[in-house]
């Protein structure tokens, strides 16, 4: 019940000022009836307060109500009405609780410095005319009460300014650590859908490309060489079974955590190449292959990236260099890099795999900078085409757990 009245009097701030200074006006009204000088010490019902101390707690009262809109004016007017009666008031009246109510929004709803300006021009002008102007002694303690409590209510405020501006400030922490998250999580499934594409790219123009031309001579060779059109057609399901193959395994990437049968075969690398060189040679592309990388273990990012370029570069080859085309792999350790190197001797008329406006080099190059490393292409003087990656043996977090 008590929840429900806070919400609707937060919702209605210009009923809750009001609820506010009918409480402040009663405040006010009953403390006018307190006698502080009497006998038996503070009294009631000793004293009854003159009109004129009527009017101005009512008009005190009255003005609190608009605080949240203006308080600047709102502290104006009741400082105004709290200086009256600090002068002609006698008995006095407690009429500048208006003001520290008024001083106390100012405060919570400005900054520091106009909070010290108003808070100091309000307690040393009331403070001084009660204390020159008023009808008590100087000393008097309701000379010092004004001073003491126009006080509380200027540091009052700006505790509540601070606090909120403390909580505003963490809220906003909060937000944008949230919304960093949320920016993280998405540059990570982009960057894995990303490499994911790349190695479909790479699976399916490696084994399609090898379908195709098995393919193409098993139909040339079909009526006058059965046996080696049934060789073909052997290879077109051995390229096609390694397709579906690698296609599931990264495929299998995208199930859900539930899912059965996650992918457990590992990533392809240098300890395939013969394989993938096989499946080439198979398919009438000369190649040659040259290692100087004995001893050597790689991290798996690296080892994928460097099995992807050359199965990238040979299919390259394989498409675009012409059916007499050679083909020269070497893999060398050169200090804290790995060198890849394709080289063909192509003489197609479609030699450059840019020409044919797909995705091939691209995805190597992003593959290559991914793992910071660098890959040049381009033609060969005398015809053919290059392939050159250089590939850090050491990745960053590799560098990191052999360092610690």
């Amino acid at each position: 019940m008590l929840e429900r009245t806070r919400c609707r009097l937060k919702a209605h701030p210009l009923a809750l000022d009001a609820t506010l200074a009918a409480g402040v006006l009663a405040c006010m009204v009953a403390g006018s009836f307190v006698d502080p000088h009497g006998k038996d010490g503070v009294t009631w019902g000793v004293r009854t307060p003159d009109v004129l101390a009527l009017v101005l707690m009512a008009l005190g009262a009255l003005a609190l109500v608009f605080r949240r809109r203006a308080p600047r004016t709102v502290l104006a007017l009741t400082g105004t009405v709290s200086l009256v009666e600090c002068v002609v008031g006698d008995p006095r009246a407690p009429v500048a609780m208006s003001a520290v109510i008024a001083l106390y929004t100012v405060a919570s709803t400005t900054d520091r410095p106009t909070t010290w300006r108003l808070g100091l021009l309000t307690m040393t002008v009331l403070t001084g005319a009660s204390m020159l102007f008023g009808p008590l002694p100087w000393y008097a303690q309701e000379n010092l009460a004004i001073f003491a409590w126009t006080g509380i209510g200027a540091t009052a405020g700006d505790a509540v300014r601070s606090r909120r501006a403390v909580v505003q400030a963490i809220r906003e922490r909060a937000e944008r650590a949230e919304r960093t998250r949320e920016e993280e999580a998405r540059r990570r499934v982009a960057e894995e859908r990303l490499r994911i594409a790349r190695d479909l790219h790479d699976v399916v123009a490696h084994h399609i490309a090898l379908v195709n031309v098995q393919a193409g001579v098993a139909a040339h060779v079909m009526d006058k060489r059965p046996d080696q059109a049934k060789e073909a057609l052997a290879h077109v399901r051995e390229a096609s079974r390694s397709a579906l193959n690698e296609l599931r395994a990264t495929v299998g990437l995208l199930r859900q955590s539930g899912d059965p049968e996650a992918p457990t075969e590992p990533a392809p690398g240098l300890d395939r190449l013969d394989e993938l060189v096989g499946t080439f040679r198979s398919a009438g592309l000369h190649v040659e292959v040259a290692r100087a990388d004995h001893g050597t273990t790689l991290p798996a990012a690296v080892d994928l990236a460097v099995y992807r370029v050359i199965q990238e570069a040979l299919t390259n080859v394989q498409k675009h260099a012409g059916t007499e085309a050679k083909a020269e792999v070497s893999v060398v350790r050169v200090g804290p890099n790995i060198e890849v190197t394709v080289l063909d001797n192509g003489t197609g008329e479609d030699n450059d795999p840019d020409n044919g406006g797909g995705h091939g080099l691209l995805g190597m190059r992003e593959r290559v900078t991914a793992i910071r490393g660098t890959l040049t292409t381009g033609p060969r003087y005398g015809g053919g085409f290059r392939v050159h990656a250089i590939l850090p043996v050491k990745t960053r977090s590799r560098a990191a757990e052999d360092a610690v």
